[in-house]
């Protein structure tokens, strides 16, 4: 292995050599540990150091970096506390994740560090998102990414790179090249030799390194990172490494050859530069004890503080608080009382362009939404009015987009992006559930996104364009999901999820875009989330309900003389209102729950369920529920209308009624 020192200093040199030596010698302890039952996993990253270290130590502290689970010498690098740093290994309390997560599944602002989750591939459009916060802020900083070759074959891997190719991101793309996905090697994951050749077909430079040698990895992104800052461009690196254990402990390292083992164990990054240094006159045995020795009382220390704190108490209402970034509305009523006839459709653009007025820091993101002004026409004129940095046309790629919308906001942003049409979400779903959804959770980084979310049938647009797939997200928590059923509350609901820092799923029925209006305040304001409001009241029954099933509702009831109906819309899905539910119900003693999504699975089950737990004994008739067929949406008008709950409606109404 051959060393190039020129540049650096002894002092520089010997810094390096203890930023290498210290996840090596922390990693030998984890595996003591390991083997004792103290800690319950372990990805190890001996024989990959080179690359982690030359990393964190070739960019700024304040410059982000996104490091994956054999990358230990990114924390180190990065001067975490070890006691910190342990108790996170041991699930404690002042762990990162609060005993949440495990290992490097986590990440800390303060250190500029954004973790993993266990799906690889995604972490990479943050980096995307997160670049992209700083060419908005002009301010001349590189943000560092890994990925390892079996990620490679994730879409959110092309996504991340196509973005940051078209954007003209400055981001390092860093890939560490070991040869295997866990057992199966490169040969069984792709057909091209290198990482490299990907570069020309993305338009993007790429670079390879010997991913063993410090100092080249080291040399090579610093001047990378140098260039970035001033010509903001992504840039691949390739870094050739090996990993010399297994995948995690327990899979250990059968499956590669004896031969290949043996080869790559001559190029250990850790022993090779000790023996340059001491070549080279820069280290001495002496000094290797006292590093040693000042490393090994670091990860004493940090142990034993770990280990005298006590697992974490278990409380269900921390655990649940922490769902969300702490965050209390405060209603924003309109400053004047002006009041214009808008379409639904009006609404939504209204509340949008009003937001980017409000939130100079707010990002609109989406497909053909920028000159074309979308395919709704929602944001024509947006280009105009707040430029190309702020409203962004986007390739085809769902996953990379939302991820990018939550870089953005690790880095200082607020983000809104547009699903064209909301079935279109099934790519980028990753995303959404375990990143958007779970983050704050894990360590406490807000996720200030909003997904728009067109939706529902009706205008005869097929299988996949017309979907109903609130429930898909409802299950999931850490989430919110607002759902209009008509203009003022659209554009007051939009406003709030947008001023909110926690992630939403904003649905709006295309068949209301046009064919529904009403006389809205013409000013900014926020209508209250988490609020149901009565569209009719009445004393017969009550009708739980949403979006398009609010119209249904009023309309059906018409066709009972002498009859009346509380009909509740729910506005807000996640969290609904339980207490006007509760009242209503004690009042008129008879439910049906009605949605235009299908019905096995749907909110309505869980609607249904809880009132007949909670309100079984002001019951006068069972609970029942009605919604679409449990079909995919048909396309023909006479399948789509037998497909939808309209006419079924009446049927289970006059049922409730009679009973």
């Amino acid at each position: 292995m051959r060393f190039n020192k020129a540049g650096y200093s002894n002092q520089e040199l010997l810094h390096l050599y203890e930023q290498i030596l210290r996840p090596r010698m922390i990693e030998e302890k984890m595996l003591i540990l390991l083997r004792q039952g103290k800690i319950s996993k372990w990805f190890s990253g001996i024989g990959q150091e080179a690359v982690s270290v030359g990393a964190v130590n070739a960019i700024d502290q304040e410059e982000f970096i996104l490091p994956m689970h054999r990358n230990l010498g990114v924390f180190t690098g990065r001067n975490i506390p070890y006691q910190r740093l342990f108790a996170q290994f041991q699930g404690k309390m002042s762990g990162f994740t609060k005993g949440r997560d495990r290992s490097f599944h986590f990440g800390t602002r303060e250190h500029h560090i954004v973790g993993m989750i266990s799906h690889l591939g995604p972490q990479m459009a943050l980096a995307d998102g997160i670049a992209l916060a700083n060419k908005l802020k002009e301010e001349k900083k590189a943000t560092l990414v890994f990925t390892g070759d079996g990620a490679s074959s994730e879409g959110d891997f092309h996504e991340a790179l196509n973005v940051a190719a078209v954007w003209d991101l400055p981001v390092i793309f860093v890939i560490e090249n070991n040869g295997y996905g866990l057992s199966t090697p490169s040969e069984e994951q792709f057909r091209f030799k290198h990482f490299i050749d990907k570069g020309p077909a993305y338009g993007i430079k790429a670079v390879q390194v010997d991913g063993n040698n410090l100092l080249q990895v080291h040399r090579t992104i610093k001047e990378l990172a140098a260039e970035i800052r001033e010509n903001p461009k992504p840039i691949i690196l390739e870094a050739m490494t090996f990993r010399m254990r297994g995948h995690e402990e327990a899979s250990g390292t059968k499956y590669v050859p004896k031969k290949l083992m043996e080869s790559w164990a001559k190029k250990d990054p850790v022993e090779n530069y000790e023996q340059y240094l001491i070549k080279q006159g820069v280290l001495t045995e002496a000094v290797i004890t006292e590093i040693r020795a000042k490393i090994k009382a670091d990860i004493e220390e940090g142990l034993e503080l770990a280990y005298a704190e006590p697992l974490p108490d278990a409380l269900t209402t921390t655990e649940t608080t922490d769902l969300f970034y702490p965050f209390k509305q405060e209603i924003q009523t309109p400053n004047s009382k002006e009041r214009t006839e808008r379409r639904f459709v009006d609404a939504i653009s209204d509340g949008l362009r009003q937001s980017m007025e409000r939130y100079q820091n707010l990002v609109i993101m989406g497909q053909d939404i920028g000159d074309y002004g979308g395919v709704f026409k929602i944001t024509e004129g947006f280009v105009e009015a707040f430029g190309k940095d702020r409203v962004r046309n986007t390739p085809l790629c769902e996953s990379a987009i939302i991820g990018t919308g939550l870089g953005l906001c690790i880095n200082g942003y607020k983000a809104v992006v547009e699903m064209q049409f909301g079935d279109f979400v099934t790519c980028g779903f990753n995303q959404i559930v375990n990143n958007l959804a779970k983050i704050h959770y894990r360590w406490g980084q807000h996720a200030d996104v909003v997904v728009r979310m067109p939706t529902g049938a009706g205008v005869g647009a097929g299988p996949f364009h017309s979907q109903s797939n609130e429930a898909w997200f409802f299950h999931t928590p850490g989430l919110k999901i607002v759902y209009p059923s008509n203009a003022e509350d659209a554009k007051g609901l939009l406003n709030a999820a947008i001023e909110d820092p926690n992630p939403y799923l904003f649905f709006e029925h295309k068949a209301l875009y046009r064919s529904h209006s009403q006389e809205i305040p013409a000013d900014y304001y926020t209508t209250e989330v988490g609020k149901a409001v009565y569209a009719s009241t009445g004393e017969d029954l009550t009708i739980v309900t949403y979006g398009m099933g609010v119209h249904w509702a009023l309309e059906a009831m018409k066709s009972f003389e002498g009859k009346s109906a509380d009909v509740i819309d729910l506005r807000t899905l996640l969290p609904w209102d339980k207490e006007t539910v509760e009242a209503s119900v004690k009042k008129t003693n008879k439910v049906l729950v009605l949605h235009e999504d299908t019905l096995i699975g749907g909110i309505g089950a869980e609607i249904s369920a809880w009132i007949s737990e909670y309100c079984f004994e002001f019951l006068d008739a069972p609970v029942l529920r009605e919604a679409s067929l449990d079909t995919p949406v048909p396309f023909s008008q006479p399948l789509e209308s037998n497909f939808l709950p309209q006419k079924r409606l009446l049927e289970k109404l006059n049922q409730l009624i009679t009973y």
